[in-house]
This record gives C-alpha cells, sequence and structure tokens, in this order.
C-alpha cells in the first residue's frame, strides 16, 4: 500500500465553533498516525497562529498561509511570499479607500492602524486580539499573506485592480490577499511532488471558500456538515458538522480507521 496522506483544515474542520478541539477529533488523528497516515494541517493561519494545535495533536506538516509556505518535520518545502512592489501597491490603494491591512509574516502579524472595529471583530473571531501596529512591517519582514479589512462589496476593487494578487473571503469584513497562484491545493502539490506520493492516497477536510480548491485537487475531498454550500458542491463526501463529531466520523467512513 502506498503512504496515505490527510489534510486538514484548521477553523470549523478541526477546531468546533467554540474553537476547541472535540476529544473524538484527538482520537481520530492518534489513531491516523499510529496506521502510518501523514496527518498535515492546511490552514489559512500563519504558523505563529497554530503551534499550540501542532503540539496538541503532534502533528509536523503543514501547509499554512493557503499554501504559501509548507513545512514537513521542520523542513521547508515551499515558501511564496507577496513581492515588495505588490505590497506597496496595495498598501497605498488601502489607505485611499481608508481600508486597513493586517501583514502577516511567519512569525508575527502587524496592522496598518491601530485600531478598527472590523479588525477587532475579525480577530476576535480567531480568539485573538487586535494586533499592534506597524506601518512599515511589510518592508522589514517576508510578507506571505496580508489581511484586508472591508465588506464583501467592495472587495471586488481589489480584485480589478490588482490582477496578480488573490482575495478569498474568510470573515464578514475581511479577506485573505495572497499571490495569485497561491490557494491551498498549490500548497499541497509541491508537497506532493516533494514526498513523491501518489494522488490515489490523498484525502483533504474543510469547510470554507478558501478549502474548495484542495477539496477538487485530492482525491477524496471532504465537506464538513458546516461547510459553505460551494465546498459541499465539489466534495466527495459530506459530513457531519464539526461540533457532532463529523470529522472524525468522515474519517471511519473513510476506513482510515477503525
Amino acid at each position: 500500500m502506498g503512504q496515505k496522506v490527510v489534510f486538514l483544515d484548521i477553523d470549523g474542520t478541526i477546531y468546533n465553533h467554540e474553537k476547541k478541539i472535540p476529544i473524538a477529533t484527538k482520537k481520530a488523528v492518534k489513531k491516523l498516525q499510529d496506521n502510518g497516515v501523514i496527518v498535515s494541517i492546511a490552514t489559512g493561519r500563519a504558523p505563529f497562529m497554530f503551534q499550540d494545535l501542532l503540539t496538541e495533536l503532534n502533528i509536523s506538516t503543514y501547509i499554512s498561509f493557503n499554501g504559501q509556505f509548507v513545512v514537513h518535520e521542520g523542513e521547508v518545502i515551499h515558501q511564496n511570499p507577496i513581492a515588495l512592489n505588490q505590497l506597496e501597491e496595495i498598501t497605498k490603494f488601502s489607505i485611499k479607500n481608508k481600508h486597513p491591512l493586517v501583514y502577516q509574516s511567519i512569525h508575527d502579524m502587524k496592522s496598518s492602524v491601530s485600531d478598527h472595529p472590523y479588525i477587532t471583530k475579525g480577530m476576535e473571531s480567531l480568539k485573538r486580539e487586535h494586533p499592534l501596529v506597524d506601518t512599515e512591517y511589510y518592508k522589514q519582514q517576508t510578507i506571505f499573506q496580508v489581511l484586508l479589512f472591508n465588506t464583501e462589496d467592495e472587495q471586488a476593487t481589489y480584485e480589478d485592480k490588482f490582477e496578480h494578487l488573490k482575495f478569498v473571503r474568510w470573515h464578514q469584513f475581511s479577506c485573505d490577499v495572497m499571490p495569485f497562484i497561491g490557494s491551498k491545493a498549490h500548497g499541497i502539490e509541491q508537497f506532493i511532488q516533494a514526498m513523491e506520493i501518489d494522488w490515489k492516497d490523498t484525502y483533504a477536510f474543510g469547510d470554507g471558500l478558501n478549502d474548495i480548491e484542495m477539496i477538487e485537487k485530492v482525491n477524496t475531498g471532504v465537506a464538513m456538515g458546516n461547510s459553505v454550500d460551494a465546498v459541499k458542491a465539489v466534495a466527495d463526501y459530506v459530513t457531519d458538522d464539526v461540533d457532532n463529531d463529523g470529522l472524525s466520523k468522515a474519517i471511519k467512513h473513510l476506513s482510515l480507521i477503525n
């Protein structure tokens, strides 16, 4: 049998709606690992935002920043930061339109403004505080992703202007900004090629808009019961809600564990 690998989204897949890991999920991940399956995180979050989760689940492989930074057992396999000139352009445009930004590096994130209600609400949904302000942060650090804070109807203006960037909404007041080729699917592809894993042995589980491409890319894509409709539409299988142990039920349904 070939080496199997499972890619797990965090919010709404591993974490339930209270940002906690269900006991059944912990047991399922442990059984996967005991069965020799590679368990990888696949998230839009920056690495510094889920180190506690990696420790708790004993996971050392992850696809972060929606595919822009890929690590396997401490080794960086792929990295695709946003170009400085593109960061400068979107910063100027966001200032003109009074839309704040949060710049994310591997180790930290900083805001373009000291206080903004959209940032506060977005961070609260992740159980994090409003980042400190540093308008020069993107010039000093390698930035893999930017969080743009505006409403959904305001996002189109940015999509029209910045053809080399991709905008994926994750919150009522925010969207992820990354290089146009970026996606969890792209990061997964880099990992699969590096590890020489057969695509027939790939599985992915998710619930949000940034999971669509990876659900389509892998051999078996699973949508959580709490997924947005667009994710369910492309999934090979739709499981139960995250609050009803949907992840562990799906892993058992696919016979990855007993």
